[in-house]
């Protein structure tokens, strides 16, 4: 099982958050937005839902690439059946869960993805796609 999207990066984009990182459609980011390390994202929240309704198991690997694929970071995790936010996907590395989470026990939050890739999504008009895919 597998599906993919784009987001964007931005000038505004840290990728500091301890415990999260997170895509959001919306298309402006604040420095308060710390686990945010992919704006103006173009996923369907009803194909999302499908992926999670469809997958083998709740095991998933999360890809973040670079269009020219040089720059890429896996992030293992497990998703949260009960996800239904059609604005932002957030990836915890605890087990809390709300609607907005769509993976939870992730090996990775955004402070610990490679830094050439966050320094790529400072700039705003880089795009990235974002691959799901059941371990």
């Amino acid at each position: 099982m597998k599906y993919s999207f784009h987001a964007f990066g931005h000038k505004n984009l840290l990728g500091t958050h301890k415990n999260t990182l997170e895509f959001t459609k919306d298309k402006n980011l604040t420095l308060k937005g710390d686990c945010i390390v992919g704006v103006n994202a173009d996923f369907d929240a009803g194909e999302l839902k499908n992926f999670i309704k469809n997958c083998p198991n709740k095991k998933i690997t999360i890809t973040i690439e670079t269009s020219d694929k040089k720059l890429h970071e896996k992030v293992n995790a497990e998703l949260n059946m009960d996800f239904d936010d059609e604005h932002e996907i957030v990836i915890r590395k605890t087990d809390f869960v709300s609607k907005r989470t769509f993976a939870v026990n992730a090996d990775k939050a955004a402070f610990e993805l490679d830094r050439k890739l966050v320094d790529f999504l400072r700039k705003s008009d880089d795009k990235i796609r974002i691959i799901l895919e059941s371990a």
